[in-house]
């Protein structure tokens, strides 16, 4: 279920808070091919469907930026600003990808909020985003986010 928040003071109150989780996503092949034809990764263990039946993970296997850049889908399915005049991504503090993602897996994102700071012109968050695999026992992909929403 999504937060909303409509002020730079709701942001703060909102430090400790757990989030989600957000809506299932498919991660297809196909998608896994658009991604290594956008970035120029076309590692076997990508798009090799054939090899990768015989590889290290049974199959095909999503690229970790591909399950990171979920992320900026999972985060407005988690939480909404109200109020700013706009909000941007700041960064990330640190990623880790314990665990991969298969071709037809199922993954969806949950999130904490860590961490709010007042900047001169601006509110920063650090959010939390683990995305996790359906029935996986390690999430696919645990990212601190730096998110500044300017008021």
């Amino acid at each position: 279920m999504k937060i909303v928040l409509n002020s730079p003071q709701e942001l703060v109150t909102a430090t400790g808070r757990r989030l989600g989780p957000t809506d299932w996503v498919t991660i297809e092949q196909s998608r896994i091919d658009e991604f290594a034809a956008a970035t120029g990764d076309r590692q076997w263990i990508h798009v090799d469907l054939e090899r990768a039946k015989r590889g290290p993970f049974g199959g095909t296997i999503a690229h970790g930026y591909l399950t990171l850049s979920l992320v900026n889908l999972f985060l407005p399915q988690l939480i909404e600003v109200r109020g700013a005049a706009m909000g941007v991504n700041y960064g990330c503090d640190r990623v880790r990808f314990p665990a991969v993602v298969l071709a037809g897996a199922r993954v969806h994102g949950t999130a904490e909020v860590l961490e709010v700071e007042g900047l001169a012109s601006a509110v920063q968050v650090k959010i939390r985003v683990t995305v996790v695999v359906e029935g996986g026992d390690k999430p696919a992909c645990v990212a601190d986010t730096l998110s500044r929403w300017y008021y």
